[in-house]
Protein backbone atom coordinates (compact mmCIF):
# COMPACT_ATOMS: atom_id res chain seq x y z
CA UNK A 1 0.00 0.00 0.00
CA UNK A 2 1.42 3.63 -0.85
CA UNK A 3 1.86 5.23 2.25
CA UNK A 4 1.53 9.10 1.64
CA UNK A 5 -2.03 9.46 1.45
CA UNK A 6 -3.28 11.25 4.29
CA UNK A 7 -6.86 12.83 5.34
CA UNK A 8 -9.96 11.38 3.43
CA UNK A 9 -7.75 9.41 1.14
CA UNK A 10 -5.80 7.83 4.03
CA UNK A 11 -9.46 7.13 5.22
CA UNK A 12 -10.60 5.05 2.14
CA UNK A 13 -7.23 3.34 2.25
CA UNK A 14 -8.34 1.98 5.69
CA UNK A 15 -11.88 1.53 4.80
CA UNK A 16 -10.36 -0.93 1.64
CA UNK A 17 -7.74 -2.33 4.38
CA UNK A 18 -10.68 -3.80 5.70
CA UNK A 19 -12.93 -5.34 3.16
CA UNK A 20 -11.07 -8.82 2.87
CA UNK A 21 -12.79 -10.94 5.61
CA UNK A 22 -10.72 -12.80 8.04
CA UNK A 23 -9.77 -16.32 6.83
CA UNK A 24 -12.53 -18.27 8.96
CA UNK A 25 -14.98 -20.67 7.34
CA UNK A 26 -12.88 -20.62 4.03
CA UNK A 27 -11.37 -23.14 2.00
CA UNK A 28 -8.39 -21.50 1.12
CA UNK A 29 -5.42 -21.57 4.09
CA UNK A 30 -4.01 -18.50 5.72
CA UNK A 31 -1.56 -17.82 3.34
CA UNK A 32 -3.26 -17.88 0.33
CA UNK A 33 -6.07 -15.48 1.54
CA UNK A 34 -2.87 -13.13 2.29
CA UNK A 35 -1.69 -13.51 -1.23
CA UNK A 36 -5.19 -12.31 -2.40
CA UNK A 37 -5.51 -9.57 -0.04
CA UNK A 38 -2.20 -7.75 -1.12
CA UNK A 39 -3.21 -8.35 -4.68
CA UNK A 40 -6.40 -6.69 -4.84
CA UNK A 41 -5.41 -4.07 -2.23
CA UNK A 42 -2.28 -3.28 -4.33
CA UNK A 43 -4.42 -3.05 -7.76
CA UNK A 44 -7.21 -0.89 -5.95
CA UNK A 45 -4.64 1.36 -4.40
CA UNK A 46 -3.25 1.76 -7.55
CA UNK A 47 -6.48 2.83 -9.44
CA UNK A 48 -6.93 5.35 -6.43
CA UNK A 49 -3.75 6.97 -7.64
CA UNK A 50 -4.70 7.11 -11.26
CA UNK A 51 -8.01 8.24 -10.66
CA UNK A 52 -6.97 11.19 -8.55
CA UNK A 53 -4.40 11.97 -11.53
CA UNK A 54 -6.58 11.76 -13.90
CA UNK A 55 -10.75 11.39 -13.04
CA UNK A 56 -12.90 9.86 -15.04
CA UNK A 57 -16.08 11.16 -16.82
CA UNK A 58 -18.59 10.93 -14.59
CA UNK A 59 -21.65 8.14 -15.80
CA UNK A 60 -25.15 8.63 -15.31
CA UNK A 61 -26.98 5.57 -13.46
CA UNK A 62 -29.92 3.23 -14.51
CA UNK A 63 -33.34 3.38 -13.15
CA UNK A 64 -34.05 -0.48 -13.35
CA UNK A 65 -37.46 -2.59 -12.03
CA UNK A 66 -37.36 -3.38 -8.81
CA UNK A 67 -36.57 -7.20 -8.18
CA UNK A 68 -39.78 -7.01 -5.67
CA UNK A 69 -42.08 -4.11 -7.10
CA UNK A 70 -45.37 -4.67 -9.17
CA UNK A 71 -45.36 -4.59 -12.68
CA UNK A 72 -48.85 -4.98 -14.72
CA UNK A 73 -48.57 -5.38 -18.17
CA UNK A 74 -52.26 -5.07 -20.01
CA UNK A 75 -53.51 -6.37 -16.71
CA UNK A 76 -51.42 -9.61 -16.69
CA UNK A 77 -50.24 -10.68 -13.87
CA UNK A 78 -47.38 -13.76 -13.05
CA UNK A 79 -48.72 -16.53 -10.85
CA UNK A 80 -46.36 -18.49 -8.63
CA UNK A 81 -46.32 -19.31 -4.96
CA UNK A 82 -42.90 -18.92 -4.29
CA UNK A 83 -42.69 -15.80 -1.53
CA UNK A 84 -39.28 -14.51 -1.27
CA UNK A 85 -39.78 -10.45 -2.20
CA UNK A 86 -38.83 -7.44 0.47
CA UNK A 87 -40.97 -4.46 0.81
CA UNK A 88 -38.61 -1.60 -0.08
CA UNK A 89 -39.57 1.65 1.54
CA UNK A 90 -38.10 4.75 -0.24
CA UNK A 91 -34.88 6.90 0.83
CA UNK A 92 -34.68 10.28 0.18
CA UNK A 93 -33.20 10.86 -3.33
CA UNK A 94 -29.39 13.34 -4.28
CA UNK A 95 -31.32 15.26 -6.62
CA UNK A 96 -34.39 16.13 -8.04
CA UNK A 97 -36.64 13.33 -9.68
CA UNK A 98 -35.82 13.68 -13.91
CA UNK A 99 -32.29 15.77 -13.66
CA UNK A 100 -29.49 14.70 -14.57
CA UNK A 101 -26.91 15.74 -11.76
CA UNK A 102 -25.77 13.04 -8.97
CA UNK A 103 -23.59 13.03 -6.81
CA UNK A 104 -20.76 9.86 -6.77
CA UNK A 105 -20.17 7.25 -4.53
CA UNK A 106 -17.00 7.16 -2.01
CA UNK A 107 -13.94 6.24 -4.30
CA UNK A 108 -13.18 2.78 -2.34
CA UNK A 109 -16.73 1.36 -3.37
CA UNK A 110 -16.22 3.01 -6.41
CA UNK A 111 -12.67 1.61 -6.90
CA UNK A 112 -13.83 -1.46 -6.17
CA UNK A 113 -16.40 -1.93 -8.09
CA UNK A 114 -14.52 -1.09 -11.14
CA UNK A 115 -12.50 -4.10 -10.20
CA UNK A 116 -15.60 -5.82 -10.31
CA UNK A 117 -16.41 -4.74 -13.47
CA UNK A 118 -13.03 -5.58 -15.40
CA UNK A 119 -13.43 -9.38 -13.75
CA UNK A 120 -16.86 -9.73 -14.99
CA UNK A 121 -16.30 -8.58 -18.63
CA UNK A 122 -13.35 -11.45 -18.89
CA UNK A 123 -15.46 -14.24 -18.40
CA UNK A 124 -16.92 -16.15 -21.43
CA UNK A 125 -19.80 -15.33 -22.84
CA UNK A 126 -22.67 -17.94 -23.32
CA UNK A 127 -24.50 -19.67 -25.59
CA UNK A 128 -28.28 -19.94 -25.01
CA UNK A 129 -30.62 -20.83 -27.72
CA UNK A 130 -34.15 -19.44 -27.44
CA UNK A 131 -35.60 -23.02 -26.49
CA UNK A 132 -33.36 -23.48 -23.45
CA UNK A 133 -33.80 -22.19 -19.99
CA UNK A 134 -31.62 -20.80 -17.44
CA UNK A 135 -31.27 -22.65 -14.45
CA UNK A 136 -30.15 -20.73 -11.05
CA UNK A 137 -29.90 -22.42 -7.74
CA UNK A 138 -29.88 -20.39 -4.73
CA UNK A 139 -29.94 -20.73 -1.08
CA UNK A 140 -31.90 -17.94 0.83
CA UNK A 141 -32.86 -16.86 4.13
CA UNK A 142 -36.06 -14.94 4.69
CA UNK A 143 -37.45 -13.27 7.88
CA UNK A 144 -40.88 -14.08 9.77
CA UNK A 145 -42.81 -12.35 12.25
CA UNK A 146 -46.22 -10.01 12.75
CA UNK A 147 -46.63 -6.78 10.45
CA UNK A 148 -45.25 -3.88 12.21
CA UNK A 149 -43.52 -6.47 14.92
CA UNK A 150 -39.94 -8.22 15.25
CA UNK A 151 -38.70 -10.68 12.67
CA UNK A 152 -36.62 -13.06 13.32
CA UNK A 153 -34.82 -15.12 10.87
CA UNK A 154 -35.61 -18.33 9.03
CA UNK A 155 -33.09 -21.45 8.73
CA UNK A 156 -31.39 -21.75 4.80
CA UNK A 157 -33.06 -23.16 1.89
CA UNK A 158 -32.78 -24.15 -1.09
CA UNK A 159 -34.28 -23.04 -4.07
CA UNK A 160 -34.03 -23.28 -8.11
CA UNK A 161 -35.74 -21.37 -10.60
CA UNK A 162 -35.61 -22.52 -14.48
CA UNK A 163 -36.21 -19.53 -16.74
CA UNK A 164 -37.77 -19.66 -20.76
CA UNK A 165 -36.10 -17.81 -22.80
CA UNK A 166 -38.36 -17.45 -25.22
CA UNK A 167 -37.82 -13.96 -26.46
CA UNK A 168 -41.77 -13.09 -27.68
CA UNK A 169 -44.49 -13.19 -25.52
CA UNK A 170 -44.61 -16.36 -22.92
CA UNK A 171 -47.36 -17.59 -21.34
CA UNK A 172 -45.26 -20.22 -19.31
CA UNK A 173 -42.75 -18.17 -18.05
CA UNK A 174 -40.57 -20.79 -16.11
CA UNK A 175 -40.36 -22.92 -12.82
CA UNK A 176 -39.73 -22.65 -8.99
CA UNK A 177 -38.79 -25.34 -7.11
CA UNK A 178 -38.52 -25.00 -3.54
CA UNK A 179 -39.65 -26.83 -0.32
CA UNK A 180 -39.68 -30.02 -1.98
CA UNK A 181 -42.27 -28.97 -4.44
CA UNK A 182 -42.30 -27.66 -7.98
CA UNK A 183 -44.65 -24.50 -8.84
CA UNK A 184 -45.17 -23.29 -12.33
CA UNK A 185 -44.54 -19.28 -13.00
CA UNK A 186 -47.34 -18.90 -15.42
CA UNK A 187 -48.87 -16.04 -16.64
CA UNK A 188 -52.15 -15.22 -14.52
CA UNK A 189 -55.31 -13.41 -16.53
CA UNK A 190 -57.60 -11.62 -15.22
CA UNK A 191 -61.67 -12.75 -15.42
CA UNK A 192 -62.82 -11.73 -18.82
CA UNK A 193 -59.48 -10.57 -20.38
CA UNK A 194 -57.82 -12.18 -23.20
CA UNK A 195 -54.52 -14.19 -22.27
CA UNK A 196 -51.42 -12.11 -22.77
CA UNK A 197 -47.99 -13.96 -22.94
CA UNK A 198 -45.14 -12.06 -20.58
CA UNK A 199 -42.66 -10.80 -23.35
CA UNK A 200 -38.56 -10.91 -22.68
CA UNK A 201 -37.01 -7.48 -21.24
CA UNK A 202 -37.10 -5.60 -17.46
CA UNK A 203 -39.62 -8.19 -16.19
CA UNK A 204 -38.04 -11.31 -17.77
CA UNK A 205 -34.44 -10.46 -18.57
CA UNK A 206 -33.49 -13.30 -20.66
CA UNK A 207 -30.01 -14.09 -21.75
CA UNK A 208 -30.57 -12.63 -25.21
CA UNK A 209 -32.31 -9.36 -24.14
CA UNK A 210 -29.27 -8.68 -21.87
CA UNK A 211 -27.00 -9.23 -24.39
CA UNK A 212 -29.08 -7.14 -26.90
CA UNK A 213 -28.78 -3.69 -24.55
CA UNK A 214 -25.75 -1.35 -25.01
CA UNK A 215 -22.64 -2.11 -23.50
CA UNK A 216 -21.71 2.15 -23.28
CA UNK A 217 -22.46 2.40 -19.74
CA UNK A 218 -24.37 6.24 -21.01
CA UNK A 219 -26.60 3.99 -23.38
CA UNK A 220 -26.96 1.63 -21.41
CA UNK A 221 -28.50 3.98 -18.70
CA UNK A 222 -30.47 6.22 -20.39
CA UNK A 223 -32.14 3.22 -22.19
CA UNK A 224 -33.46 1.73 -18.80
CA UNK A 225 -34.13 5.40 -17.54
CA UNK A 226 -36.44 5.20 -20.11
CA UNK A 227 -38.19 1.96 -19.69
CA UNK A 228 -38.40 2.24 -15.66
CA UNK A 229 -39.83 5.66 -16.11
CA UNK A 230 -42.24 4.23 -18.53
CA UNK A 231 -43.37 1.57 -15.85
CA UNK A 232 -43.83 3.85 -13.07
CA UNK A 233 -45.99 6.05 -15.29
CA UNK A 234 -47.99 3.08 -16.31
CA UNK A 235 -48.33 2.39 -12.43
CA UNK A 236 -49.36 5.56 -11.34
CA UNK A 237 -46.36 5.42 -9.03
CA UNK A 238 -46.20 8.47 -6.93
CA UNK A 239 -43.43 11.00 -7.27
CA UNK A 240 -42.50 10.22 -3.45
CA UNK A 241 -42.13 6.45 -4.30
CA UNK A 242 -39.51 7.05 -6.87
CA UNK A 243 -36.01 7.15 -5.57
CA UNK A 244 -33.47 6.30 -8.36
CA UNK A 245 -30.68 5.83 -6.39
CA UNK A 246 -32.51 3.06 -4.17
CA UNK A 247 -34.47 1.86 -7.17
CA UNK A 248 -31.43 1.70 -8.92
CA UNK A 249 -29.67 -0.75 -6.67
CA UNK A 250 -32.15 -2.91 -5.45
CA UNK A 251 -32.91 -3.38 -9.19
CA UNK A 252 -29.29 -4.21 -10.36
CA UNK A 253 -28.91 -6.75 -7.08
CA UNK A 254 -32.45 -8.25 -8.67
CA UNK A 255 -30.34 -8.55 -11.91
CA UNK A 256 -27.34 -10.47 -10.55
CA UNK A 257 -29.34 -13.04 -8.71
CA UNK A 258 -31.53 -15.36 -10.59
CA UNK A 259 -30.19 -14.72 -14.47
CA UNK A 260 -27.27 -15.61 -16.33
CA UNK A 261 -25.63 -12.09 -17.46
CA UNK A 262 -23.95 -11.17 -20.41
CA UNK A 263 -20.12 -10.48 -19.22
CA UNK A 264 -20.03 -6.70 -20.84
CA UNK A 265 -23.89 -6.28 -19.81
CA UNK A 266 -22.43 -7.33 -16.00
CA UNK A 267 -19.38 -4.79 -16.38
CA UNK A 268 -21.34 -1.65 -17.67
CA UNK A 269 -24.16 -2.40 -14.49
CA UNK A 270 -21.21 -2.60 -11.88
CA UNK A 271 -19.90 0.80 -13.71
CA UNK A 272 -23.03 2.08 -13.15
CA UNK A 273 -23.53 1.50 -9.99
CA UNK A 274 -19.76 2.51 -8.54
CA UNK A 275 -21.74 5.86 -9.52
CA UNK A 276 -24.98 5.88 -7.02
CA UNK A 277 -24.36 8.40 -4.20
CA UNK A 278 -23.92 6.54 -1.09
CA UNK A 279 -22.50 3.02 -1.96
CA UNK A 280 -20.08 2.05 0.40
CA UNK A 281 -18.16 -0.70 1.21
CA UNK A 282 -18.94 -3.18 3.49
CA UNK A 283 -16.31 -5.16 5.81
CA UNK A 284 -16.95 -9.25 6.03
CA UNK A 285 -19.88 -9.55 4.15
CA UNK A 286 -21.30 -12.90 4.77
CA UNK A 287 -23.66 -14.43 2.22
CA UNK A 288 -26.44 -17.48 3.14
CA UNK A 289 -23.76 -20.24 2.58
CA UNK A 290 -21.51 -18.63 5.38
CA UNK A 291 -19.15 -17.66 2.53
CA UNK A 292 -17.28 -14.46 3.64
CA UNK A 293 -16.15 -11.72 0.82
CA UNK A 294 -16.30 -7.96 0.20
CA UNK A 295 -19.60 -6.20 0.49
CA UNK A 296 -20.58 -3.23 -1.32
CA UNK A 297 -23.48 -1.40 0.02
CA UNK A 298 -26.32 0.73 0.08
CA UNK A 299 -28.59 1.76 2.79
CA UNK A 300 -32.60 2.44 2.59
CA UNK A 301 -32.21 5.21 5.45
CA UNK A 302 -35.95 5.19 5.58
CA UNK A 303 -36.36 2.48 6.38
CA UNK A 304 -33.45 1.86 8.61
CA UNK A 305 -31.79 -1.06 6.30
CA UNK A 306 -28.28 -1.76 5.06
CA UNK A 307 -28.43 -4.27 1.36
CA UNK A 308 -25.14 -5.57 0.66
CA UNK A 309 -23.87 -7.37 -2.06
CA UNK A 310 -21.44 -9.87 -1.65
CA UNK A 311 -18.28 -10.67 -4.19
CA UNK A 312 -15.67 -13.31 -4.08
CA UNK A 313 -12.13 -12.21 -2.73
CA UNK A 314 -9.79 -13.72 -4.96
CA UNK A 315 -11.93 -13.91 -8.22
CA UNK A 316 -14.61 -10.93 -7.61
CA UNK A 317 -17.34 -13.30 -8.99
CA UNK A 318 -20.90 -12.40 -7.24
CA UNK A 319 -21.71 -14.15 -4.27
CA UNK A 320 -25.16 -13.38 -3.19
CA UNK A 321 -26.80 -10.59 -0.85
CA UNK A 322 -27.60 -9.51 2.70
CA UNK A 323 -29.61 -7.19 4.27
CA UNK A 324 -29.77 -6.24 8.49
CA UNK A 325 -30.65 -3.44 10.57
CA UNK A 326 -28.98 -0.54 10.58
CA UNK A 327 -31.26 1.09 13.46
CA UNK A 328 -33.35 -0.18 15.28
CA UNK A 329 -37.15 -0.21 14.12
CA UNK A 330 -40.04 -2.12 15.12
CA UNK A 331 -38.54 -5.05 12.85
CA UNK A 332 -35.82 -5.37 15.81
CA UNK A 333 -32.59 -4.13 17.59
CA UNK A 334 -29.66 -2.53 15.21
CA UNK A 335 -27.67 -5.70 13.72
CA UNK A 336 -30.85 -7.99 13.36
CA UNK A 337 -30.08 -9.78 9.97
CA UNK A 338 -33.39 -9.22 7.78
CA UNK A 339 -32.21 -11.55 4.58
CA UNK A 340 -29.53 -13.39 3.31
CA UNK A 341 -29.10 -15.25 -0.04
CA UNK A 342 -26.04 -17.08 -1.91
CA UNK A 343 -25.52 -18.14 -5.54
CA UNK A 344 -25.16 -22.12 -5.45
CA UNK A 345 -24.75 -22.68 -9.53
CA UNK A 346 -25.95 -21.34 -12.78
CA UNK A 347 -25.92 -22.80 -16.31
CA UNK A 348 -28.36 -23.49 -19.34
CA UNK A 349 -30.51 -26.61 -20.09
CA UNK A 350 -32.82 -27.67 -22.72
CA UNK A 351 -35.61 -28.91 -20.25
CA UNK A 352 -37.51 -28.21 -17.44
CA UNK A 353 -36.06 -29.70 -13.85
CA UNK A 354 -32.55 -30.45 -15.84
CA UNK A 355 -29.60 -29.73 -13.66
CA UNK A 356 -26.68 -28.32 -15.05
CA UNK A 357 -24.17 -30.82 -12.35
CA UNK A 358 -26.61 -33.63 -13.24
CA UNK A 359 -27.29 -33.12 -16.98
CA UNK A 360 -30.53 -34.63 -16.37
CA UNK A 361 -34.29 -33.90 -15.36
CA UNK A 362 -35.03 -34.36 -12.06
CA UNK A 363 -37.27 -37.43 -10.85
CA UNK A 364 -38.99 -35.80 -8.55
CA UNK A 365 -42.69 -35.35 -8.91
CA UNK A 366 -44.18 -32.37 -8.97
CA UNK A 367 -46.90 -31.24 -5.83
CA UNK A 368 -48.24 -28.36 -7.43
CA UNK A 369 -47.51 -27.73 -10.64
CA UNK A 370 -50.52 -26.94 -12.84
CA UNK A 371 -51.28 -24.02 -14.68
CA UNK A 372 -53.16 -21.15 -12.64
CA UNK A 373 -51.78 -22.70 -9.19
CA UNK A 374 -49.81 -20.45 -6.75
CA UNK A 375 -51.28 -16.51 -5.79
CA UNK A 376 -51.28 -13.91 -8.52
CA UNK A 377 -48.58 -11.13 -8.14
CA UNK A 378 -47.70 -8.19 -10.34
CA UNK A 379 -43.19 -8.55 -10.51
CA UNK A 380 -40.86 -9.72 -11.88
CA UNK A 381 -40.58 -13.51 -12.91
CA UNK A 382 -38.20 -14.50 -10.30
CA UNK A 383 -39.61 -12.55 -7.15
CA UNK A 384 -42.58 -11.90 -5.84
CA UNK A 385 -44.36 -9.74 -3.49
Amino acid sequence: MNDRASGPERAEHEELARLLPAPAERDLPPGRHLHHKDTLMRLIDQDVERATARPRPRLLRPAVLLPAAGLALGGVLLTTLAVTGRDHAPAPSAAEPGTGARATAPRGAAVLLDRVASAAAKKGEQQVADDQFVYVKTSQTGNEGEFGGPVKMTPPRDREVWMSQKPGPVIDVGLIHEDGSYYPITVGVPDGEPAVGYPAGLGRPTYTWLASLPTDPDALLRRLTTEITRDQDARDTPADERDRDLDTFDAIGGLLQETLMPPKTAAALYKAAAKIPGVRVDPDAVDAAGRHGIGVALDNTRAGWRTTWIFDPATLEYLGDRSYLIRDTSMGRKGTQIGRSAVLERGVVDALRERPSAGQPSAERPSAERPGAGKPVAGQPSTTT
